[in-house]
């Protein structure tokens, strides 16, 4: 199954193309799902039918769900819940309040997640493609399996230990006190599992792509550029920018000239901030972009006859690794061909800025590396790698 994450900042269409990429797949014969993260669900509007949080078959070969998270979570996280909120309750703290504290940080987003590892394992479609949330709360999603496992590693082995010490001790005492059973932990343990075989399925370019949603607008730009440095980050494979809202050439109402200019302007942007992705346009369309006629003529402009579940890059822009324990990390650019006397380096705070003869690269930085300096950039199996430390470290 190839699985497709649409992200973007809020409003740049990510449900609209969403959907028409999921219909462009099923009407070329591929059994196809897709699904909505975003708490704020549009899909069903977009697609026209009323859709709950179980699939449902809207076409041949394709299928929409708007997912649930409460029900998600019940599932997953139910029998500790219950637990954790009687200990709560017991303490005087009232249920509603016990019920909300005890929550893991981060699952009623992440029960989302666990859909795809869902229809992953059950071998029914070809094709997920998956309208997620804004940027801001996608990343949290995919950082979850990493934060989740601390918190178990670190949090529920602790408490598991002091539960097999309290339960045969309230068994002499006759207590009621809720103490969650093995059953309860294993139920803990198959949900952190699920997490992480959802990142192995997000993380394997063979299998999943997150493709992202921008309008040529330089405040969404930046804030995409930041999306593609952490996903970069967390091993996320980006196979294509989705260029959506692009003023058509033939518009010639003197009104848009000065906005067509500064599109074409960040358009150029584009090309400089994700290097050699793929970027796919879309216009920006006369009425509202909505039911199966005004979905197929979008899929039309992104994709042409191409396949839209077909993975569209393979290589990586650039990547950011951890140097062990030193503090140090690299960041290494695949520039193949170019001689380091045309290449020029220059940095800000959180901005990398290369200069290749008439090029330019524009990276925006994660945080971790905003305090570090730059030790040295060198050429190395094709890649310029950036290598950053921490200077109130050095000897």
């Amino acid at each position: 199954m190839r699985v497709i994450v649409h992200t973007g900042k809020g409003g740049v269409g990510k449900t609209s193309i969403s959907a028409a990429t999921a219909l462009r797949c099923a009407e070329m014969g591929l059994k196809t799902i897709v699904i909505s993260t975003d708490t704020a669900h549009s899909l069903g509007d977009s697609l026209e039918r009323q859709l709950g949080p179980e699939p449902q078959e809207i076409l041949p070969n394709l299928w929409a769900q708007e997912v649930d998270a409460r029900y998600s979570m019940d599932k997953y996280w139910g029998r500790v819940q219950k637990y954790m909120i009687a200990l709560f309750s017991k303490r005087g703290v009232e249920d509603i309040v016990a019920e909300e504290v005890t929550i893991l940080p981060g699952l009623e987003e992440g029960a989302h997640l666990l859909w795809i590892n869902h229809y992953f394992d059950l071998a029914k479609y070809d094709v997920l493609v998956v309208d997620a949330a804004p940027t801001a709360e996608t990343l949290r999603l995919l950082s979850l399996p990493d934060v989740t496992r601390w918190w178990f590693d670190r949090i529920l082995t602790i408490t598991q230990g002091v539960a097999k010490v309290i339960r045969p001790i309230n068994r002499v005492l006759r207590r009621s006190d809720a103490v969650p059973d093995d059953d309860a932990w294993q139920q803990v343990r198959e949900l952190f599992d699920t997490l992480d075989r959802v990142r192995e399925l997000l993380t394997n370019p063979e299998i999943s792509s997150v493709r992202l949603v921008v309008n040529p607008e330089r405040m969404v730009i930046k804030e995409t550029q930041r999306t593609y440095t952490y996903l970069n980050l967390y091993g996320y494979a980006t196979d294509a920018i989705l260029v959506n809202r692009v003023i058509p050439d033939d518009v010639t109402d003197p009104y848009f000239s000065v906005r067509k200019e500064r599109q074409r302007e960040n358009l150029d942007f584009i090309g400089e901030a994700f290097g050699q992705l793929p970027m796919l346009r879309a216009p920006m369309f006369s009425d509202e972009v909505g039911g199966l006629d005004s979905l197929r003529r979008l899929a039309d402009h992104l994709y042409g006859e191409r396949n839209p579940a077909e993975r569209m890059f393979n290589g990586v822009t650039h990547k950011i690794e951890s140097l062990g324990d030193s503090g140090e990390y690299v960041l290494r650019v695949p520039l193949g061909f170019a001689d380091k006397n045309d290449v020029e380096l220059y940095r800000s705070r959180d901005e990398i800025t290369l200069r290749v003869g008439p090029y330019r690269r524009n990276i925006v930085l994660p945080h971790t590396l905003h305090d570090l300096e730059i030790a040295d950039a060198k050429f190395a199996d094709s890649n310029l790698n950036i290598r950053f430390y921490r200077a109130d470290s050095a000897d």
